[in-house]
């Protein structure tokens, strides 16, 4: 669907099934899904497609990312529920991975997530929060960082010809991000520049929808910026080791931030930003009132100096803690060997 981070959690599946599996996508746009990781896609709303591939199909993979949550529609749980479902009921092999289960603010979510969950025959959660949930419903699962710390990144030719230092920005609209917020968030970047003479590497994760803000701070930059759209997951992951601070909202901007040492400042607009934020003690605010964080300032100079006081003095993960990081995302690989190979199929 033209999200960097949906796109690197495929990637990192694709890099994580076991050789002797072929894999067959789901995708928005099956054309380029084939083109760009060189597998068979078909068109997920098309429900013939998708009867016709499960029947010559002997397992399911569902995953990963918050697919059973309903706070951005209530369609979500129904339309992977349903598929889960239709999955065990057709008798594959089931398996839902790298899950973030949350937020199910209706009961109905909460019944059609369990009762797909309960029947699969393997599950792994990215978060303490979706472990906890799946454990108070006596389902077992493995608990793991995001799949996408262990996605193997590579080099983007020509980034580094770019000014440096640099700093990543990597916003999302959302209806709490409010034409003030954003008014301030602008000024705040501007006078950051100013004061640390930095590039502004402004990342569109999904251009169709986090463009316009990009466009709208790189308006009002005066220094060297530049907005850049990274079709492959390896490199937009990779892009992170020459960057010296981010500034990141999408949560697997903070993932991929952290995860090639890069120093973070997060904004969270989701339990899944603020779990991730408070596991791994980076410092940012909260776009709720109900949130734990910081509520975000309400004026830039406050922001500007908080994001100055990081820039000097804040660090990100060492080698020892991205490492540890990594080799817990691969007990995702783990359960997916286990689930499709090592145990026989009826």
């Amino acid at each position: 669907m033209g999200n960097s981070g949906d796109e690197a959690l495929l990637a990192t599946l694709l890099q994580q099934l076991p050789k002797s599996v072929t894999p067959v996508v789901l995708s928005g746009n099956p054309q380029e899904t084939a083109l760009r990781y060189g597998v068979e896609a078909i068109p997920r709303k098309s429900l013939s497609a998708v009867w016709s591939t499960l029947r010559r199909s002997q397992a399911f993979v569902w995953g990963g990312g918050s697919l059973m949550q309903d706070a951005t529609s209530a369609i979500n749980p129904l339309y992977y529920g349903g598929l889960m479902k239709l999955a065990q009921w057709m008798g594959l092999r089931t398996i839902a991975w790298g899950q973030g289960i949350g937020p199910l603010n209706r009961w109905s979510s909460q019944w059609i997530t369990r009762w797909a969950l309960r029947h699969c025959d393997a599950v792994s959660v990215r978060d303490g929060a979706s472990a906890q949930l799946l454990t108070d419903w006596g389902i077992n699962c493995q608990l793991a960082p995001d799949p996408v710390w262990a996605l193997k990144s590579s080099y983007l030719p020509g980034f580094a010809d770019l000014h440096a230092p640099r700093i990543a920005v990597v916003l999302r609209g959302h209806a709490q991000l409010t034409p003030e917020r954003l008014t301030n968030l602008t000024k705040a970047i501007v006078d950051f520049q100013t004061a640390t003479q930095t590039c502004v590497v402004l990342l569109p994760f999904q251009p169709l929808k986090d463009g316009a803000i990009a466009t709208h701070i790189a308006q009002h930059l005066s220094g060297p910026h530049e907005i850049i759209k990274v079709d492959n997951p390896a490199q937009l992951k990779g892009l992170f080791r020459g960057i010296e601070m981010a500034l990141a909202v999408r949560f697997h901007g903070v993932v991929m931030a952290v995860a090639e040492g890069c120093r973070c400042f997060a904004i969270s607009y989701d339990p899944k930003v603020t779990q991730i934020m408070q596991e791994l003690s980076l410092p940012g605010w909260g776009l709720a009132s109900t949130d734990p964080l910081p509520l975000i300032p309400d004026n830039a100079s406050t922001m500007t100096q908080q994001w100055l006081e990081h820039y000097a003095n804040g660090e990100g993960l060492n080698d020892v803690q991205v490492r540890s990081h990594v080799d817990r995302a691969l007990l995702h690989v783990a359960l997916l060997t286990k689930a499709l190979i090592e145990q026989p199929y009826g």
